[in-house]
């Protein structure tokens, strides 16, 4: 077989054997197949796509281009995939909050990309936190905490980091086929029985119309139990920041207190338990996700989740009893400014890409892959839509490493707000379910 046949199968849209899909991606992880080779095969699937039985092969393929884990435990091991948004930091609380409820999840997560933020580097903000575990103290802290969020290992499908950036650089990142197979690959490595999604549509989401946040969610789904592994997703609203935080040491913080059950932003709430009712219930802990969602409330209500974060932050190299006093160990900016509006008014809409372009341009993100990241910096006491803001309201607080950073945030959030004398109808946060 030779890699240009099946070039040419897929650009004339033909369809591919599942044996035509694994020697593309063998060579692809040998680096047998090169990267114009590479390049050409994904330009031919984003033109010309793929049907379902071709998008399961390539999933699996790429899942199976490195190590797949392997666990023997005395719970299902279920995780979550959000596909990105501004202060979405439900990671933190859903993972500790579904060890509790009896489900084991090693999750393996990422780190910012464009305007959203990664899960690994607001844990990168807690001092010693190792988001690079090897395989052995994944196993550990998984199987005596019951969760551990890590990022991605050499040994997790391989395969879809040579494929990502030969995308990145070839204008094919777009694909639906291919951001399947590559969501999916390193989710499946991870050895799971369920997972849940979090698909975002808004003006912070990568998906901004219903129609492309429906499409993504279903070829998620269908692929992912094309698979063998139990799956639904949730849509989920993002014309507005999730949490009043964004940025990477506030969002820990935002997420501290909401552990602590003292400080619960009810978008933030309302998505992490039906997130965690829908995963306990595919994952057979629960009977139904309503059933799920009370368990998840008791989890967070007696402690219980608090209890499994603590556990794990110390379990990979964090401070003990970090949430006693978390506020010692995370960074603080220098400036701190609240933002009110010129007039007094309602938030009525939100570009939620411009805040979270906000926090990337104080070096609470990254423009290249190799910057480094100012933990300290971003937002808090975000205004979301319907609230009123004034005199004593704030749009927002920003926390910067100079003035002058200041000056420049307060002028782009400025422009991410719109302000109105009447309030709009209240939008839902949960849009729909697929599954």
């Amino acid at each position: 077989m030779l890699p240009q046949e099946v070039i040419v199968k897929k650009r004339d849209g033909e369809r591919l054997t599942p044996d035509e899909v694994r020697f593309f991606i063998q060579g692809l992880t040998d680096e047998s197949i090169t990267e114009g080779q590479v390049g050409a095969m994904a330009m031919a699937i984003l033109l010309n796509g793929m049907l379902m039985d071709e998008r399961v092969a390539m999933t699996e393929a790429m899942r199976d281009s490195g190590t797949v884990l392997k666990w023997d435990l005395d719970g299902p091991v279920i995780d979550k995939h959000s596909t990105g948004g501004v202060g979405d930091n439900v990671s933190l609380m859903l993972a500790p909050a579904l060890a509790a409820c009896g489900a084991y999840v090693p999750m393996i997560s990422g780190r910012g990309l464009g305007h959203t933020g990664g899960t690994l580097d607001k844990f990168d903000s807690i001092p010693g936190y190792r988001t690079q575990p090897d395989l052995d103290l994944l196993y550990k802290v998984t199987k005596e905490v019951g969760c551990a969020i890590i990022g991605q290992t050499p040994d997790i499908a391989p395969a879809d980091k040579r494929f990502y950036g030969i995308r990145d650089v070839t204008g094919t990142v777009e694909s639906i086929d291919l951001i399947t197979a590559s969501i999916l690959s390193k989710k499946l490595a991870a050895g799971l029985d369920a997972l849940v999604l979090d698909v975002k549509v808004g003006t912070g989401a990568f998906m901004a119309t219903p129609e492309d946040a429906d499409g993504l969610a279903r070829s998620l789904v269908e692929v992912a139990n094309g698979a063998g592994c139990n799956t639904s997703a949730l849509i989920t609203d993002m014309n507005e920041p999730l949490a009043t935080a964004a940025g990477n040491a506030l969002e820990v913080a935002n997420a501290a207190s909401f552990l602590l059950m003292e400080d619960i932003d009810p978008r933030l709430w309302d998505v992490t338990v039906a997130l965690g009712g829908e995963a306990l219930y595919l994952s057979g802990i629960e009977a139904s996700a309503q059933e799920g969602r009370a368990k998840m409330e008791a989890a967070f209500r007696s402690g219980a989740a608090a209890e499994r974060f603590d556990k794990m932050v110390a379990a990979l190299g964090g401070p003990v009893g970090f949430l006693d006093d978390f506020e010692r160990h995370l960074a603080v900016a220098p400036v701190k400014r609240d933002i009110h509006a010129e007039r007094p008014g309602y938030v009525t809409r939100i570009d939620t890409r411009g805040v979270g372009l906000t926090v990337v341009e104080l070096g609470g993100g990254r423009v290249r892959a190799a910057d480094p990241i100012d933990y300290s910096v971003g937002l808090d006491m975000l205004a979301g839509r319907g609230a009123l803001v004034d005199e004593e309201a704030p749009i927002a607080r920003i926390h910067a490493k100079s003035e002058a950073d200041a000056d420049r945030a307060e002028a782009r959030l400025r422009q991410a707000y719109r302000i109105e004398d009447q309030p709009k109808p209240d939008y839902p946060t949960l849009k729909g379910r697929i599954g």
